[in-house]
């Protein structure tokens, strides 16, 4: 008898620690990292998903970035945001470095103009750029200025082969990012697709990195 109402007693914990869990979001179930030799992929990341559209028509999101720390490979939750944890920060287009106006860390970050693979090292005449929010970042934001082209007539952002983001981390280590896809299963929407399609598919990050 005082055997199964001791099983009885921890099949209630159990079942209350599962029903207290909390469920993860579709976004999060999406997510997902791998690593192969010394380079990590990071698949599904959202970045300020849209919530909604503006009176103009806009895409409208939660205003939360998404933070990621490339030297432990995770995900950061928002409670970590003013500390070392993290070292990009994603929402939209923006792409945000820890430092200065965007964390406490030592972080920085500029754009080089050639392949992932041909990047070996870090140049010796480079220069990492600091982040001043909100009127400037590290890697600048805007069509054709840094990892990305936006066409307006089929509304759908596009990668720049040959773009590799350069970034100091939080902690003063060496990464080069190549961002490969801004779509939800990291596939464009066509450009036939539904503009509620494009929006509703957008702003999830696909992204390959490895350390110097």
């Amino acid at each position: 008898m005082r055997f199964q109402l001791l099983l009885l007693t921890s099949l209630v914990s159990f079942v209350a620690c599962e029903k207290d869990k909390p469920t993860p979001t579709i976004d999060q179930r999406a997510y997902s990292v791998t690593t192969s030799g010394n380079v990590v992929t990071v698949r599904n990341l959202p970045g300020d998903t849209i919530i909604g559209v503006s009176a103009q028509g806009q895409p409208v999101g939660a205003g939360r970035y998404t933070f990621f720390s490339l030297e432990s490979g995770q995900w950061i939750p928002n409670a970590d945001s003013n500390s070392n944890r993290w070292d990009l920060a994603f929402a939209g287009t923006i792409v945000r470095v820890n430092n200065l106006t965007s964390g406490p860390g030592s972080g920085g970050g500029f754009v080089f103009n050639g392949s992932f693979e041909s990047l070996t090292s870090v140049p010796v005449d480079s220069t990492f750029r600091l982040d001043n929010h909100p009127v400037s970042y590290a890697i600048p934001r805007g069509s054709g200025r840094a990892w990305y082209t936006y066409d307006g007539p089929t509304n759908l952002l596009t990668p720049i082969p040959g773009r590799t983001l350069v970034i100091r981390t939080a902690n003063g280590q060496r990464a080069k990012v190549e961002i490969l896809n801004y779509y939800r299963g990291g596939s464009t929407p066509s450009t036939s697709a539904a503009d509620s399609i494009k929006i509703r598919d957008q702003r999830f990050f696909h992204f390959r990195y490895s350390k110097f």
